[in-house]
């Protein structure tokens, strides 16, 4: 099977949908499949055409990482995926802004036009009364639409009367994001070589650990606004992985608050590191404001960390008390009493061990690439998709 995606962004760019992506895409080539991306020239000194494990990927111009940048980026992109639609079997549209570069591409050609929609761009732009009408005429566009988590898949349903759209939460590579047992955590905790977290002891100190972009609306502002009173109750450390613009505010805060000491903002690291990080900490904490389902929270506890987590967007759909908790999002006193909570519980591997076993269940990267194929075959056919 011939497959096109087009997605605005794309590896080595670091972020939930790209990791959903590229993931997605190499397990179809893995499987014998002709995977294309097409892609943007995001960064300086990316090549318009490469091969990236067994993938092709083509990247057009991207004047700017905005809205405006966005439609310019695909405008631009329309030559290069007509061309590649004409020798495709299926077209995946990865996030609505790619929904109509896709469709264009397509033309009159009855090619199977698949999308999926993702982040909180598309939530904050369905709450527009202007932009309602036109997310709904991309929704209808494509022949099966998946969404990233069960409350993006409602909030589109709601723009479009008759129209299915399926959650389908995004996948991890088990076999990449395991534990790594014990690990010397380079450039972290001042270079203290620490074990891993089934092997941490009463009273030693708790190493958190939270995998996140510094913009707003992934909350790590209140995560160091908790760090006082988690401090005030337990010896813990904070390792901030992710680079962005409220990077200086937040290095600001800390110092303000007195917390900078316990907090190392080690910035935006390689895809090969994550695992071995992740695995130098006990508890994985995502604060965001808004989110799909977060496939940096996947990746945790797939390294077997249990994950505490705001009750917003896809996060309750993949974490419980069972391999973690829920707290109230924007709220830093609850974030605190959460984490205290677990650590006083004394089960931290326990739960570790169940998150990992939970995420190879549901959200390996294998069953992804199952229904992708299910999908498309059924598409191919001329069948209706049966729900899941």
């Amino acid at each position: 099977m011939r497959i096109l995606f087009h997605c605005v962004y794309f590896p080595p760019e670091v972020g939930g949908l790209e990791s959903h992506v590229y993931y997605l895409c190499r397990g179809l080539a893995e499987r014998g499949h002709d995977v294309e991306v097409v892609t943007s020239r995001s960064q300086e000194g990316l090549a318009p055409h490469e091969v990236r494990s067994g993938i092709q990927v083509w990247r057009t111009w991207l004047p700017a990482r905005n809205a405006i940048g966005w439609v310019t980026h695909a405008l631009a992109s329309v030559p290069r995926t007509r061309e590649l639609a004409r020798r495709a079997d299926v077209i995946h549209a990865q996030a609505f802004q790619s929904v109509l570069p896709c469709q264009v591409a397509r033309g009159r050609r009855r090619i199977p036009l698949v999308t999926t929609l993702h982040t909180s761009h598309f939530l904050k732009l369905a709450t527009k009364g202007w932009a309602r009408p036109g997310l709904a005429r991309l929704i209808r566009m494509a022949d099966h639409n998946f969404a990233a988590s069960k409350e993006i898949a409602e909030v589109a349903m709601g723009l479009s009367k008759g129209v299915n759209v399926e959650a389908l939460a995004n996948g991890v590579d088990t076999s990449f994001f395991k534990p790594t047992g014990g690990h010397q955590r380079e450039g972290t905790a001042k270079g203290r070589d620490r074990a891993g977290p089934e092997r941490r002891a009463d009273g030693e100190t708790l190493r958190l650990v939270a995998p996140r972009r510094l913009f707003h609306k992934n909350g790590v502002e209140y995560l160091i606004r908790a760090m006082p009173d988690i401090l005030a109750r337990i010896p813990a450390e904070l390792v901030l992985i992710g680079d962005g613009p409220e990077g200086p505010r937040l290095r600001a805060l800390a110092a303000e608050l007195g917390v900078s000491q316990h907090i190392e903002f080690l910035g935006s690291r390689p895809h090969a590191e994550m695992p071995g990080l992740l695995s130098a900490c006990h508890l994985a904490v995502f604060p965001s404001l808004m989110e799909a389902t977060s496939v940096g929270a996947l990746e945790a506890m797939a390294c077997q960390l249990p994950v505490a987590a705001s009750d917003v967007g896809g996060l309750p759909e993949i974490v419980d008390e069972t391999v973690g908790t829920l707290f109230p999002s924007a709220d830093p006193s609850a974030l605190a009493e959460a984490v205290v909570r677990l650590v006083r519980e004394g089960n931290l591997r326990e739960k570790g061990q169940r998150a990992r076993e939970r995420v190879v269940e549901r959200w390996s990267n294998n069953r992804l690439v199952d229904r992708h194929l299910q999908v498309y075959e059924r598409l191919l056919a001329g069948a209706p998709v049966d729900a899941t």
